[in-house]
Parts: C-alpha cells; structure tokens; sequence
C-alpha cells in the first residue's frame, strides 16, 4: 500500500474528526434543507452532480496561472493575475456544493470530506492572499504564495478523487443494474391492494412496485443517489421519498422532484397478467425508460450504505 494510500486509511479511522464533522454536518444539513436549494445544488435539473465540474474551474485556473509564474516571464503576469483571481472566484460555488455533497455523507467517507474541505480553505486563503500580494505589486510574495497554495490544492485534489473513486460518494447506485427485458412475473396481483407498495425480486434486480388507481408503477428499489431503501419511503402525490436523505422520485416516469439524486430512478413497465404481475425494462426509445441503453450494461449487485443520522 502506498503512502499518500495508509495516509487516508488513517483519516478514515480517525474517530477524533467526529467532533467536528457531525456538529457541522448538522448544521449544513440543515442550510441545504429547502428543496430548490438541494435541487440547484445536486445538480438535480441538470442530470449531473454540479460539485465534479465546478470544481474543473479554481484547479484549472490555479495551475495555469501557477505555469505562467514559472515560465511565463513579464508579459504574462497579467494573465497569471486573471486566472489566480478566476479560481478565487470560482472557488466559493464550489466550496458550496462540495458542502452540500458532504452534507449526505457518514464515517469514514465524512471524516475525509471533512479534511478535504479544511485543505480547500486553506487553498482558497493562500490564493487570496496571494491575489492581494500581486495588486499591491508585491509579485514575489504573490508568486510564492501561489506555488504554496498550489501544493496544498494538489493534496485536497487527491483526496476529492478519493472520496469519488475509492469510496464511491455521489456515484449512481444503479449504474449497472439491469432488470429482465422479457416481462417476468414478481408478485401475484393479490398480493398488491390498491394503494400499498411491495419489493420484488425481478430477475435479481429489486424492484419496488406501487398500485394507483388500479395501475401499477415500478421502480428500483435501490435509491439512485446513496443506495437507500426506497420501499422504506414514504408515498404520496404520485411520488416514493427515500428515507435516508429526502430525495424523490415520480412514479410514472423515475423522474426526479427533489434532490439531492440527480440521476432519475430507473423505472419499469408494468403489468398484470394471469393474476401475476409481470415488470420488463423499458424497450429503448420509451417514455418509462429513464436511463439510455440500461439494458446493455454489465449487471451488479445494489450498493447499499447506512442511512444519515
């Protein structure tokens, strides 16, 4: 194992970093609470988690401009002053949506979203005053102040990719689920009365399944954003709410109506047949197919997590 690698796995055992993160934690849970607020945030309208590109911009500026000091000479220094202000600028919606990102998260994957944003900050502050330094005419202090606060953003930069890639914060959770593309049968019809839920096993793939009048409706039944457990949630106007961190989905298409998902559910025909009722994906093109070539994907089993406190 690598070191910046048993570097991490400490932080993630670090117990002492909850003293922090669950009071803050609590408090932005709290500041992103108000749906349009959660849903801007999310990325929810956009299809996309807004944090990952964002942050695109302040790593970009910053490494550009931290180019030009090196070798860029005299004539570039007021294009180095530009992006170290752009970055400045940008980072302050990144930081944002960072926090309302890390708002969802619990142990391990929050005591490094913790440091990760400590890290950021002090990026942020060695880049502002670095940007003071350069408008006071002070360009070596400027630039040595930029060179420093380039390293610590590269430390915050691996710990994000960590968050993302090793532990998987904000990755669809159905990505590659893949339900039957024949109809199969999942429950007798009995079984549903006229306003329940029921989870299914469809060709090893749960499905939450809901009767409306008279029609039923199927989703997964694995929560698109951290996993949870949608036949758990509360119903109504249509809609299924996931009990660990509020986001919600209709019925008649996997659409979402709140974050802080910004992947739609997957959704499923449904119908009742011989007594049976019988759910298929979606054929390609269809209103209820609420994710592209879902079909062709490799199959996995749900990734599952415990819910928010």
């Amino acid at each position: 194992m690598s070191m910046p690698h048993r570097a991490v796995r400490r932080l993630e055992k670090a117990e002492a970093l909850d003293r922090v993160a669950k009071p803050v934690s609590s408090v932005a849970q709290k500041v992103v609470r108000p749906r349009f607020v959660r849903n801007l945030l999310s990325g929810t309208n956009i299809g996309h988690p807004l944090h990952p590109p964002l942050t695109d911009v302040p790593i970009g500026a910053w490494t550009m401009a931290g180019l030009l000091d090196a070798v860029g000479g005299c004539d570039a220094e007021p294009a180095a002053d530009l992006l170290v202000t752009a970055g400045v600028v940008a980072a302050v919606p990144t930081a944002v949506t960072g926090m309302n990102d890390w708002s969802d998260t619990l142990g391990a994957e929050r005591r490094v979203g913790l440091v990760h944003a400590t890290v950021n900050s002090a990026a942020l502050t060695l880049y502002a005053a670095s940007l003071a330094a350069r408008v006071r005419g002070h360009r070596g202090k400027g630039k040595a102040l930029g060179f420093a606060g380039l390293g610590v953003m590269a430390i915050s930069a691996y710990l994000g990719g960590h968050l993302t890639f090793v532990k998987g914060v904000n990755v669809n959770r159905t990505a590659w689920q893949q339900g039957p593309e024949e109809w199969t049968p999942v429950l007798a019809a009995a079984e549903l009365p006229e306003g329940e839920h029921r989870t299914a096993d469809a060709d090893g793939v749960r499905v939450l399944l809901h009767r409306t009048d008279g029609k039923v409706h199927a989703l997964a039944a694995t929560c698109s954003h951290m996993g949870g457990p949608l036949g758990e949630g509360t119903f109504e106007e249509g809609c299924v709410t996931c009990p660990w961190h509020g986001s919600t989905f209709r019925f008649a298409d996997g659409g979402i109506v709140r974050g802080p998902a910004s992947t739609p559910q997957p959704c499923y025909e449904a119908r009742i047949q011989n007594g049976r009722i019988e759910v298929r994906v979606p054929p390609a093109g269809t209103h209820a197919d609420a994710s592209e070539d879902r079909a062709h994907r490799p199959r996995r089993r749900p990734i599952t997590r415990a819910p928010a406190t």
